[in-house]
């Protein structure tokens, strides 16, 4: 009984090898060789094989045709296009909320000088410019301190009396001995008064 059974089943697959075999394997030699046989001959033999394909009802679903290639690249120009927008949209979107809160700032800015402003308004203008002007003052001895003596004396001495005599005012006792032992004696003299009225 299990000799039928293989025999049997070896008869089964006897046809399908025998098909295999001997119809398809023969004709697929045979249209190779008569492809090679065309292209020596130089017979297009692709284009033709693709026209004829195009007639062919169920053929023609599966064959791509120059018209249907070229559209699949329009197509995907048309994508690199449109992904290529969408990125500059996305870098301009940035760049908006970037300015955005750039605008942010600078309104708050403007807000905060205003009030500063309105301070400053309610300040009589004199306090405010005895506040300048002391600042300059100051700036100007630390300025003159941080010279040499006689530098520092030969500018001074080009100022009028007053100016000198109020960055003066602003040093240190040691700081304005050497300063007004390299002035002239006219000058020193003039400003040693202007300390003893104060």
């Amino acid at each position: 009984m299990a000799k039928e059974k293989e025999f049997i089943e070896k008869e089964k697959m006897n046809p399908f090898l025998w098909f295999l075999f001997a119809i398809v394997i023969p004709v697929i030699i045979a249209i190779t060789l008569t492809v090679i046989v065309f292209a020596v001959a130089g017979v297009d033999v692709v284009n033709w094989a693709k026209n004829t394909g195009e007639k062919i009802p169920v053929l023609s679903s599966v064959i791509t045709t120059e018209e249907e290639a070229r559209e699949l690249e329009k197509e995907e120009n048309n994508q690199a296009k449109l992904d290529k927008k969408d990125e500059e949209i996305e870098k301009l979107s940035q760049e908006n909320k970037t300015l955005d809160n750039k605008i942010e700032q600078l309104e708050q800015q403007i807000v905060k000088l205003e009030r500063d402003l309105e301070v400053a308004n309610q300040q009589p203008e004199a306090e405010v410019e005895v506040e300048d002007t002391n600042k300059t003052v100051k700036q100007l001895s630390s300025s003159f301190t941080e010279m040499k003596g006689e530098q520092a004396a030969l500018i001074l001495e080009q100022l009028d009396t007053s100016t000198a005599f109020l960055i003066l005012n602003e040093m240190s006792n040691k700081d304005r001995g050497a300063i007004m032992e390299n002035m002239t004696p006219e000058a020193a003299a003039d400003i040693a008064r202007r300390f003893i009225n104060q």
